[in-house]
């Protein structure tokens, strides 16, 4: 395992601001994971660290396969996560809605070119990522729709569900939808938590990455074949708000099978504590996306759910 510095900012007043990378064997550049973006995302911080114990157990056996170079680079912005803070702390902006950046730009379109540059020519990229809402998810591997992209690679990861998402104008500043436009295969994966550590999640996000890295011939690794993933899109979900504001108490969980008029959640009073209003299931389904504030705001979206005609 080697360590380098992937991207440095320059600073007058404090130590310089470093983002660090860990590569794996040599040659080809193969595979490059990265962790969190967010302030938040210690899930995501989680998994990359115990990726990187796994990874450099299997270096130290000779299991990285010949003229493979895998990187991870666990964090992009462990400064606003040192204060407790999502976004870039001095101007609260989203590296993830930065790129493909501008290496002159301001400081997250600079952090987000650099590492750009330094992640550009791997055959893989894989982000450990997090929704834009509060929520939680079963956990899946998400590509966006770019005309590059190739759906089948990502049921390779062997996880449940494999979500290709038609972007968005705001999609086209994400890391994903840059990536493969340089010609990468690139894949976010999305786990049951963001600000709080799911043993199991975590767990199956880190087998589901080294399955993958396995069936490309990168690592030699031998593990349980996953699932069959089944294939979604936008409309294969169906999305139910609230109409009602108030303190948020949920019935269900992601994953959860749920039937036509089922009690999805409750709305509390919240001075006086009685139920205010019920969200209740549009279809039958399963659970793949649960609001996880304990408020609910008026029109705000709480839960996404699978069609049971998709599963």
């Amino acid at each position: 395992m080697n360590k380098e510095i992937i991207f440095e900012l320059q600073s007058p007043y404090r130590n310089n601001f470093q983002i660090n990378g860990f590569t794996f064997g040599q040659g080809s550049p193969s595979a490059a994971i990265i962790g969190p973006m967010r302030g938040n995302e210690i899930q995501q911080l989680y998994i990359c660290s115990q990726l990187i114990q796994t990874l450099l157990s299997l270096e130290k056996k000779g299991s990285i396969s010949k003229n493979h170079k895998i990187l991870v680079i666990p964090s992009l912005n462990h400064y606003a996560m040192n204060i407790g803070k999502r976004f870039w702390t001095l101007d609260n902006t989203d590296i993830n809605r930065m790129f493909p950046g501008n290496i002159e730009g301001e400081t997250t379109q600079r952090i987000a070119a650099g590492v750009l540059e330094q992640v550009s020519g791997y055959t893989y990229g894989i982000q450990f990522a997090s929704f834009y809402m509060p929520g939680d998810f079963i956990p899946h591997v998400r590509m966006m729709e770019t005309g590059y992209n190739n759906a089948s690679l990502a049921t390779l990861f062997g996880l449940k569900y494999v979500f290709v998402r038609t972007p968005k104008l705001f999609d086209k500043t994400t890391l994903n939808f840059n990536w493969q436009i340089k010609g990468t295969q690139a894949f976010s994966l999305y786990t049951n938590q963001t600000d709080a550590i799911d043993e199991a999640s975590a767990k199956e996000a880190v087998t589901s990455i080294l399955r993958f890295l396995s069936r490309m011939g990168i690592i030699k690794y031998h593990t349980h074949s996953g699932y069959i993933s089944s294939s979604l899109e936008d409309d294969n979900l169906i999305t139910v708000h609230t109409h009602t504001a108030g303190i948020f108490r949920s019935k269900v969980k992601p994953g959860d099978d749920v039937v036509y008029q089922q009690v999805l959640a409750e709305i509390l009073h919240p001075y006086e504590g009685n139920v205010i209003a019920q969200i209740l299931s549009p279809t039958n389904g399963v659970i793949f996306f649960a609001h996880s504030n304990p408020l609910a705001m008026e029109n705000q979206v709480m839960f996404k759910l699978i069609h049971r005609q998709y599963i």
